[in-house]
């Protein structure tokens, strides 16, 4: 599921001149309504131009990754598509960027300034360094039904032969082989630990993403699965691999993915569903909002008054046969309605609606809505896992777990095992209150608990 703006899908538009190197940390603070956020552009220099990533300190958002970068003529332009943010400037000979920061159509200046003081990012002391005790290959396989070729990391104990294996499945939002947010890599822990332990785990950048091909935007949660069975294929063919002992581990909207594979093909031997979803898309977004506006400190009235609109707009996507037409009417209504001081400066009308109505009306979003993962779930056969935080916001742990044990149950697998382990976020922190903001700020990026969780239940199925 889309994890509430904090899964930003970064474009970072950047070609370089031979006589200028953008390299660096430049700092910058937007400034909105007398409130300063400060934001920090992380540019690095490749073979083929500059990567980067964002940091936005004050939200507890770090490194968010940018995909490609466009620098000419002394002028930088980013661009991250999902937050409809712009900044455009040009370095000037004393080293600063004069620029222009647009969002949704309301612009702001904000100049950035090369920090020489050393980086602000938080440690990690989870993240592993090389070189690894372990083998790490670069590998590319192909989706033939989609004709598209993905990219990815095969990590194999140094060791031994005929390793048990594992597919990593990322959440919403195009995620790179780490799954990296807020400065983390979640993936990147969870392969060396798992590696380390004698599975052979692969991970791969999401179709669009990084080195795959393919066009992220066009596709919906069930054209990801067939990205995941081609994965499967590709261990298949490793001698290396032990073919009646691959799995699946599936984060977020990768634990809706992992059901949808074990049921189309007969070679995943087990399933692990991190933060899966049991409920239906609308039910699961309703929990989500009302969590996370109550943590926000919304009130009472204002939870009731977004559930209101939202129910109305899934009602639209899941029985409509115009979503478009008549979600654009919703959100002129709702528009109309709202106070003038909850009304961001300068945004119009056509601003707020086309907004909404392309968030709500997009492919993947109007299937995620309308699915439901129980019947995948009751045609489950093989052994299941599902683990959720007591503290997860997006991924409300009670209704979820529940309904992936019932339905499991009800399709005759009685190879369901659900825990939820106490103090956890939707990352597997260890957090205080489970907000989003928090993701960034905590040092760990998987609970020692949740990993320990995890190779115990597949080492049970391996050996």
């Amino acid at each position: 599921m889309k994890k509430i703006a904090l899964l930003l899908s970064t474009i970072l538009a950047l070609h370089f001149t031979q006589a200028q190197d953008i390299s660096g940390q430049w700092k910058g603070v937007l400034k909105v309504q007398g409130v300063q956020l400060p934001l920090v552009f992380n540019i690095e220099k490749t073979d083929s131009g500059y990567k980067s990533t964002m940091d936005s300190p004050q939200q507890g958002a770090f490194g968010i990754p940018a995909t490609s970068t466009n620098f000419e003529n002394s002028t930088l332009t980013i661009q991250i598509t999902n937050a409809r943010i712009k900044y455009e400037g040009t370095l000037g000979e004393d080293e600063v960027v004069i620029g222009v920061f647009d969002q949704g159509g309301q612009t702001y200046p904000m100049n950035l300034k090369k920090n020489t003081e050393g980086s602000d990012k938080p440690t990690r002391p989870q993240e592993p360094s090389k070189p690894y005790p372990y083998l790490s290959e670069d590998i590319t396989f192909e989706n033939s039904s989609a004709g598209i070729d993905l990219a990815g990391t095969l990590t194999m104990p140094s060791t031994g032969e005929a390793f048990p294996a594992v597919v990593l499945i990322s959440g919403s939002g195009p995620q790179d082989r780490n799954e990296e947010l807020m400065g983390h890599k979640p993936f990147l822990v969870l392969s060396d630990f798992l590696t380390k332990n004698g599975i052979a785990v692969l991970r791969f950048d999401d179709r669009g993403t990084g080195k795959s091909t393919g066009d992220f935007s066009a596709a919906i949660t069930q054209d990801f699965a067939t990205d995941v069975e081609a994965a499967v294929n590709y261990l298949k063919t490793r001698s290396e691999i032990n073919a009646d002992k691959i799995g699946l581990i599936g984060h977020s909207e990768g634990g809706m993915i992992a059901p949808i594979v074990a049921v189309n093909t007969d070679d995943v031997d087990f399933i692990v569903l991190l933060a899966g979803t049991g409920i239906p898309g609308d039910q699961l977004l309703l929990l989500q909002q009302r969590l996370l506006g109550k943590a926000s400190g919304m009130s009472d009235s204002q939870l009731e008054e977004n559930d209101v609109i939202s129910k109305k707009a899934f009602e639209i996507v899941k029985t409509s046969e115009n979503p478009k037409r008549d979600l654009t009417d919703l959100m002129i209504d709702v528009f109309r309605n709202l106070p003038q001081d909850k009304i961001p400066q300068g945004m119009t009308e056509a601003d707020f609606v086309n907004a909404q109505v392309n968030q709500m009306s997009n492919p993947w979003m109007m299937n995620f809505i309308q699915y439901d993962p129980a019947p995948t779930l009751q045609k489950v056969s093989c052994p299941v896992l599902a683990i959720n935080g007591s503290k997860d916001l997006q991924v409300a742990p009670k209704e979820n777990l529940e309904a992936i044990e019932s339905a499991v149950l009800a399709g005759g697998n009685k190879e369901i095992t659900i825990k939820e382990l106490p103090g956890l976020n939707h990352l597997f922190q260890e957090s205080t209150t489970g907000a989003p903001s928090e993701y960034g700020a905590i040092e760990q990026t998987i609970s020692p608990i949740a990993l320990d969780e995890i190779l115990n239940w597949i080492q049970k199925q391996v050996n």
